[in-house]
């Protein structure tokens, strides 16, 4: 059974953390489009507002989850949220993209 939509919108918060906003649209090619939003950075306003916008070509969801894990530590090392357990997942696969890039 597939997931729908608003159940891979919880799941994706829940691993997240507090400081997300969520939300899944659908591209144009009907994959799912995951948005995530940083909700610190948006209140700060201008220049800090932060989010990621990735399309479901490869797989959306990590490449979004990715993303926001990276920003997690850059921008809010002390926040703790259940995506950094892949930390280093996600590194593996930056690198896997920048080498792949290059080659």
């Amino acid at each position: 059974m597939v997931a729908s939509r608003s159940a891979r919108a919880r799941k994706a918060s829940a691993e997240a953390g507090t400081l997300a906003t969520v939300k899944i649209d659908l591209a144009s090619d009907e994959s799912f489009a995951y948005r995530i939003d940083c909700t610190t950075c948006r209140a700060a306003g201008g220049r800090g507002q932060w989010s990621t916008y990735r399309r479901g070509e490869d797989n959306g969801y990590l490449a979004a989850m990715d993303r926001w894990t990276f920003h997690l530590v850059e921008k809010h090392p002390d926040e703790q949220a259940p995506c950094l357990a892949y930390l280093a997942e996600a590194q593996q696969r930056l690198q896997e993209r920048r080498e792949a890039r290059e080659g």
